[in-house]
């Protein structure tokens, strides 16, 4: 692994790691009502595209940090729908 596969993994390490408060706050709260379905869909989108643009460049740090971050905005999405839906 050089230096820049380093500096990349841990920029998307940190990107990544970016939502988990974000998800724990509305886990523990059940509250999205301050929290846009909006942009997480697009985020969500955007990192999905970003593991298509991973793989097609064989860039593992790519793939993995934006694979797990794909994970978490799933799940946060899955939040405010769910959440939502409760009220």
């Amino acid at each position: 692994m050089n230096l820049t596969d380093i500096v990349g993994l841990f920029a998307g390490i940190c990107v990544t790691i970016a939502v988990i408060p974000q998800i724990y706050k509305v886990w523990k709260t059940k509250k999205v009502k301050e929290i846009s379905l909006l942009t997480f869909s697009i985020l969500t989108f955007g990192i999905a595209v970003w593991v298509v643009y991973g793989v097609l460049k064989n860039d593992l740090p790519i793939i993995i940090t934006n694979s797990v971050s794909l994970f978490l905005n799933l799940v946060m999405v899955y939040f405010i729908i769910y959440y939502e839906k409760e009220k």
